[in-house]
């Protein structure tokens, strides 16, 4: 289907953030290992937290949805695979990846799998750093990819892993970790990229009763100073159980970012609820960007408040901590006076597209001059008109919906929203951005 601008009125007003996709995964897996009954509020129900929900169904967790909150009896970690055939995750490239470590905890063999874009994703380094942990998985096309055959068995013990592609790879370990027979000890080797990831991760750990220990040490013998590039970072996580809890969902900084860039980009003023000022989500990161390229910004304990002129400067962004704002940053970037450069992002080419690739291709469609690296872009702002194609990937086309504040345009495959944010078009609207969805 094909997403286009609808109508522009006056470009403001008061919404809610929809909830943290990141955290709703997670509330959902912990409180499946958790002992007791857990209730989440505000939770996000889009295709890849689904995709969860299911996959946790499966393996013995009993989860029921009522207008109040999602109710999950937990497992207490005894986990079992009910299904005889793989288990379908769509193309949630997080479940995947959280789930994979989780499925060892089976008493019987998981078999993970989704669509064709879910079996390009590199699973490789994950399935390496979990075999010292007695943990087999075999990717059953033998492309280190999904699907994915989980054996039951986690023994624990010392593992080691890059952190430079997937801090899901990370994550993964971590929620598993404590249910294994002796316990984890993870060494992250540099370079560490996408860190605010696992401090969300540690922080509804502990919401859910384990407490990981992190500490750091140098690499090198030589080194005198804490350089980065030769830090590696220990997680210590001894054997726990998850405790039933009740949570509540934080706003998405992430699906934030879109209702901040529209008021960037257009002008006007917008309230923006449920942002918490002490999140831990690395994309709260927009709100220095969006400063810097000349917007005012308000910051609330648990609201953030925007407002712009619509004259957008660039600016030089680093993105290693913030790659899922690449995209938007882009567009931001077009759509403002000077040359942006976007560096950091490499882990960005294995999402659910290469995305400094095809974003750089659709800029270029509109007459963007530009200049892609390989971690990252350089874009000089001015775009006009035409037609872009989503490849599938919800962020993509929600931030090039955005271009459509000043130029007509058109994104085919733009359904994609549906994702990370299923009430996409209603919440625009009510900032006074009216898209539509029609057919091809």
């Amino acid at each position: 289907m094909i997403l286009k601008v609808k109508n522009i009125s006056k470009i403001g007003g008061v919404v809610k953030a929809p909830p943290s996709k990141s955290y709703s995964h997670r509330a959902v897996i912990l409180a499946s290992l958790a002992k007791g009954t857990s209730k989440l509020y505000d939770m996000l129900y889009s295709e890849d937290t689904l995709a969860s929900i299911r996959v946790c169904e499966a393996l013995g967790a009993k989860i029921s949805r009522n207008d109040e909150c999602l109710e999950v009896v937990g497992t207490g970690g005894n986990l079992h695979n009910s299904s005889k055939t793989p288990i379908d995750l769509a193309n949630s490239g997080t479940t995947l990846r959280l789930m994979t470590s989780v499925s060892a905890l089976s008493d019987n063999e998981v078999t993970l799998t989704g669509d064709g874009s879910l079996q390009t994703r590199p699973m490789g380094l994950l399935m390496n750093a979990l075999e010292p942990l007695g943990v087999t998985a075999k990717s059953l096309k033998d492309n280190e990819k999904a699907p994915i055959l989980i054996k039951p068995g986690y023994v624990g013990g010392q593992t080691n892993i890059y952190g430079n592609v997937s801090s899901q790879f990370i994550s993964s370990i971590l929620i598993s970790s404590p249910l294994s027979k002796h316990g984890v000890t993870l060494y992250v080797l540099p370079e560490f990229k996408s860190k605010p990831y696992v401090d969300m991760t540690i922080d509804i750990m502990r919401k859910f009763g384990v407490k990981p220990l992190k500490g750091y040490y140098l690499k090198h013998e030589s080194c005198d100073k804490e350089h980065q590039s030769c830090r590696i970072d220990e997680f210590k996580v001894t054997k726990q159980d998850y405790v039933a809890c009740d949570y509540t969902v934080e706003g998405d900084y992430s699906s934030a970012s879109y209702l901040l860039a529209l008021i960037a980009i257009n002008g006007g003023k917008a309230k923006i609820k449920n942002l918490f000022r002490n999140s831990k989500q690395g994309d709260k990161y927009i709100l220095d960007i969006l400063q810097a390229m000349g917007a005012s910004i308000v910051r609330g304990e648990d609201y953030v408040e925007i407002g712009s002129d619509g004259k957008l400067k660039a600016i030089d962004v680093n993105l290693t901590n913030a790659p899922d704002l690449l995209i938007t940053v882009a567009v931001l970037a077009a759509m403002a006076e000077g040359t942006t450069n976007i560096t950091g992002v490499a882990h960005a080419r294995v999402k659910e597209t290469d995305r400094i690739d095809t974003t750089c291709r659709e800029l270029e469609k509109l007459g963007c001059k530009l200049e892609e690296f390989e971690d990252g872009m350089s874009i000089t702002g001015g775009v006009t008109s035409g037609v872009v194609d989503s490849h599938g990937d919800h962020r993509l086309a929600m931030a090039f919906s955005l271009i459509g504040l000043k130029h007509d345009i058109e994104i085919t495959n733009g359904e994609v929203f549906d994702v990370s944010f299923p009430n996409f078009i209603e919440t625009m609207a009510e900032l006074g951005f009216e898209l539509e969805l029609k057919n091809e």
